[in-house]
């Protein structure tokens, strides 16, 4: 099953079959107005129906199909936004996630910047979305990339943030704009300490003057205890699920 959905992913994205999801951000502090929205992809093959990401994203990344991957969702993210503003629509961010093996291609920066520029995106709404693993392949380069992509105009995120162990000693070292608390967070708030955990990494992304977001919420009560202590944005089921591009809009 592996090989064949491996043997037909290229053609699969020559003919777009990867589709744009996009899972809506709430600013929870100012009125819960939607801010933005992770970009996710969904493969709609016509001959096996919707094929979910947990089936292609973990063979893709065996091989350099993660890479391609990543820069068809970049590009057709930068062109749904294109055809946004076009059509009126309000600025708002799309983050974009990239791998591992994206982020330490030679050309990495430069692809981006110029899909970029080819679509005449505006600065500061594209975000690019890290997750913490990458901390621990490369700090030096992680973070002199990080200077270059906001000098050109990109927000830079760190995923699932404080699933690792060096989350806090690190991100000192880093001018990202947002961190993405991990959902495995927000499972169980009953037990002991982990509204004080999730308090005070917040408390620590506000003083470096991060933005935080939630991810995974699902219930009023989590909105609550995140509103109550300044969290910026959440993500999560409790306000939308993923959705089509058209649906999002």
């Amino acid at each position: 099953e592996d090989t064949v959905l491996e043997s037909e992913a290229e053609a699969a994205m020559e003919e777009e079959e990867f589709k744009l999801y996009m899972q809506p951000k709430i600013d929870i502090q100012n009125g819960n107005q939607i801010t933005g929205a992770e970009v996710l992809a969904r493969w709609l093959s016509p001959r096996r129906g919707l094929i979910l990401p947990g089936n292609f994203i973990p063979l893709f990344e065996k091989s350099e199909l993660i890479v391609k991957l990543d820069r068809y969702m970049f590009e057709h993210a930068c062109r749904w936004y294109r055809s946004h503003l076009e059509q009126g629509g309000r600025p708002v961010s799309l983050a974009v996630n990239v791998s591992k093996a994206g982020l330490f291609q030679n050309d990495f920066v430069d692809y981006y910047t110029d899909i970029k520029a080819k679509y005449s995106i505006p600065d500061r709404v594209m975000e690019l979305e890290f997750t913490e693993s990458i901390l621990a392949a490369d700090t030096e380069l992680f973070a002199e990339l990080v200077v270059n992509l906001n000098a050109r105009g990109f927000i830079c995120s760190l995923d699932d943030f404080g699933s690792g162990f060096s989350s806090l000693g690190l991100l000192k070292e880093f001018d990202v704009d947002t961190i993405k608390l991990d959902r495995r967070f927000f499972l169980d708030m009953s037990k002991p300490k982990a509204e004080d955990v999730v308090e005070c990494l917040i408390d620590l992304a506000g003083r470096l003057k991060v933005k935080t977001v939630a991810e995974g919420i699902e219930t009023q009560e989590q909105i609550d205890f995140l509103k109550q202590i300044h969290c910026d944005m959440v993500q999560g089921f409790f306000y939308s699920r993923p959705l089509r591009a058209e649906e999002f809009e």
